[in-house]
């Protein structure tokens, strides 16, 4: 299935290539990358088979490392059923920041991303479905207007079919070089699950690492199941920020998925392992009754 994925982004990329003249993204590691990858938490030596074999989990501690939207997306949607929802939808400079647009273009050529989120239809176990997925490789996942939009945009159309709603979340937060734009964002976001939500629609969020600011004090923790990858960093502000403001040491783990599971802020951690077969089975679990609108 990555095959198809890769495949399929390869062609959008030489289309963007030869309309724009920009040089393409080639995920493909080269001849002269490590055999051996460290792993950033145990330390161990894992070859890159290992970690793709284990879908970058580490095989010796279960330390998951990020994954890339559209990867995250072929590990879940069924074979061939990927439909990428506004893929021309990208962030602007509105506040003409310094730096901002150079920054932008050179994360464009580097991950292959037009922006931080990448939603799509498709479906999981045969259900159909609304996926959206944060990539924190693109300003840590940041939420601008862009972003936003895309989210908001993912809500709707999943309403107007009457599918289900799964929000990979992973973001640092609102993005700066976009102002107060950026965080009128929260208010969008949040209206547009909610109304979806009242209309009886199904909204799982599932938290990764990190899942922090902006994006957790809207969307991400307004799911009816909320799950997390296992030890997803996932708060308002960072643990650093809250021991200086209150002046005293935080529990052991707090605000990892964990910690947050035990006081009832999360559902589940699923581990990367389980997370499409569980995705599958909450999908079955809370199918209604009637006809349903294809994914198309």
């Amino acid at each position: 299935m990555n095959d198809w994925f890769a495949a399929r982004r390869q062609r959008m990329l030489r289309l963007k290539v030869r309309r724009e003249g920009e040089r393409p993204f080639t995920p493909r590691l080269s001849a002269a990358a490590p055999v051996f990858e460290q792993c950033p938490r145990c330390k161990a030596a894992v070859t890159r088979a290992h970690w793709e074999k284990n879908r970058l989990v580490c095989p010796e501690c279960g330390f998951h490392r990020p994954v890339g939207a559209y990867r995250r997306l072929s590990m879940v949607l069924d074979p061939g059923t990927f439909q990428e929802l506004d893929p021309d939808l990208a962030a602007g400079d509105p506040l003409g920041f310094p730096g901002y647009g150079e920054k932008l273009a050179g994360l464009r050529r580097r991950t292959g991303l037009r922006e931080a989120a990448v939603a799509a239809k498709g479906r999981i176990g045969g259900l159909p479905v609304v996926v959206a997925v944060l990539d924190s490789r693109f300003l840590m996942g940041s939420m601008g207007v862009a972003v936003g939009e895309k989210i908001a945009r993912a809500a709707e159309t999943a309403e107007k079919a009457r599918l289900p709603l799964v929000i990979f979340c992973a973001s640092g937060g609102a993005r700066m070089q976009e102002g107060i734009l950026s965080l009128m964002q929260m208010g969008k976001t949040a209206a547009a699950v909610t109304r979806f939500r009242e209309k009886g629609g199904l909204y799982i969020a599932y938290l990764t690492h990190p899942t922090t600011g902006g994006v957790t004090a809207s969307f991400a923790m307004l799911g009816d199941i909320t799950l997390a990858e296992p030890e997803a960093l996932i708060g308002f502000a960072g643990p650093r920020v809250i021991e200086q403001t209150i002046g005293e040491k935080l529990p052991a783990g707090f605000q990892r998925a964990e910690y947050l599971q035990e006081h009832g802020f999360v559902d589940a951690v699923v581990p990367r392992d389980e997370m499409r077969d569980t995705l599958a089975k909450l999908l079955r679990l809370h199918q209604k009754g009637g006809v349903r609108r294809d994914a198309e």
